[in-house]
């Protein structure tokens, strides 16, 4: 099978190789995109949650001329074949320069050798193993067994994870059969036989992976623990490395001074300056709302007033509404019916085309049934009880309209 030369050498750059078998993955327009197979590689294919390397496989043509190709993909097949997926095809026997996309690969190193990190803290100061690792184009997480951890314990996990990066302790290599690793104690094993491939990060942590990772943990530059959520399988923790950690951070405080400067205010102070405006923000919708119900009550009473009671008949008070809203003349048909015998009729056209038709507790009309009949015919909907309905239609100029037929129905 193909030589991991990436097994005992994480930064290894450059490497010679010899193609042992090209497939042809597929064709599109006549271009074609091709497997390629070598007797070693140093491109890491994706597995165990860490995605594959990329880079450029170069081979000399007949002619003398290098023929390169990208490699977009590598993976492996049921085997456990190495495959690289290029854009050419580079026929068996030829020889190839490997190089790898070291930037990609650095930062691939740091989040991988992290979470290795993390997750060793996880179990040493919370007994919460991890279920899962992905290792995203962004940002990193671990599914750990547990179903929450508090803010406090996060910092300590994370303020651990740090402490180790910063002693800059050694990783090593190491291989053993899978009773040999059994009796280290080793924090998880694969289930299968032969050698074992561990990574040990000293007096912390002992692992099976097969995946890249720093030479020392002060090599994975950092760690940031984000945001968590609860998981099927437990509790997802998101988290950072390295560049991406510094990248995160740098990011975070722009935001964060750009917030700050809205208000304004120093970036320190922006949590207790939110506070404080939500806290007078509700203070004024408060006090709107009050206002709101007086003007309701003021303006109830002179429609009343407009519209004299006469006994054993009801008073019929409709009117369009242009400047406002819907939540207005819900409140203003709830103050006109708190009267006997009343029948309310109202429309807004300031936003959206509402309508609201209510009745007084001692009527019997059905608000609700002459409401949806109206706006269904309007092309709207609505629905309501007997004796409180609202509803709406996409056209204001009929709004008056409706409000007629509706006072014409009332009256037969």
């Amino acid at each position: 099978m193909t030589e991991r030369l990436y097994y005992n050498d994480t930064f290894l750059s450059e490497f010679s190789a010899t193609v042992l078998d090209a497939n042809e993955l597929k064709r599109e327009n006549n271009h074609s995109t091709w497997a390629v197979k070598l007797d070693r590689t140093a491109f890491y294919p994706t597995s165990g949650g860490q995605p594959f390397d990329l880079g450029q496989l170069v081979a000399e043509s007949k002619s003398g001329v290098a023929l390169e190709s990208a490699v977009t993909d590598v993976f492996e097949d049921e085997q456990g074949e190495v495959w690289h997926q290029t854009s050419k095809v580079i026929p068996p026997g030829a020889q190839v320069r490997g190089h790898i996309d070291m930037e990609r690969r650095r930062d691939h190193v740091q989040q991988h050798t992290g979470q290795h990190l993390l997750s060793a803290a996880f179990i040493q100061l919370l007994d919460a193993k991890t279920v899962s690792f992905h290792l995203g184009e962004q940002v990193s997480t671990i599914d750990l067994d547990t179903p929450a951890i508090s803010a406090v314990d996060l910092v300590r996990v994370e303020r651990l994870a740090n402490e180790v990066i910063a002693e800059d302790r050694p990783i090593s290599v190491r291989y053993a059969t899978r009773e040999e690793a059994l009796q280290m104690g080793v924090r998880k094993l694969p289930e299968r036989s032969g050698e074992i491939r561990l990574i040990d990060i000293q007096n912390f942590d002992l692992n099976a992976c097969g995946g890249t990772h720093a030479r020392s943990t002060g090599q994975i530059g950092g760690l940031i623990l984000r945001r968590t959520e609860k998981v099927k399988q437990g509790l997802r923790v998101e988290f950072v490395c390295g560049l991406r950690a510094a990248a995160t951070a740098r990011r975070d405080f722009e935001l964060l001074s750009e917030s700050a400067a809205l208000y304004p205010c120093a970036p320190a102070d922006l949590a207790a300056n939110i506070t404080k405006q939500r806290e007078e923000a509700r203070q004024q919708q408060k006090q709107q709302a009050r206002f709101l119900e007086e003007v309701a009550e003021l303006k109830a009473a002179q429609l009343l007033s407009e519209v004299p009671a006469a006994a054993g008949a009801k008073r019929v008070i409709s009117q369009v509404f242009c400047d406002r809203d819907a939540s207005y003349i819900k409140l203003l048909a709830q103050r006109l019916t708190k009267s006997p015998s009343v029948v309310a009729l109202l429309a807004s056209s300031q936003t959206a085309p509402t309508l609201v038709f209510a009745r007084s507790t001692d009527l019997s009309s059905d608000m609700g049934t002459l409401l949806r009949e109206l706006v269904t015919a309007a092309g709207g909907r609505g629905g309501g009880g007997k004796d409180f309905a609202q509803g709406g239609i996409p056209d204001a100029s009929q709004l008056e309209s409706i409000l007629k037929q509706a006072k014409a129905k009332l009256a037969t």
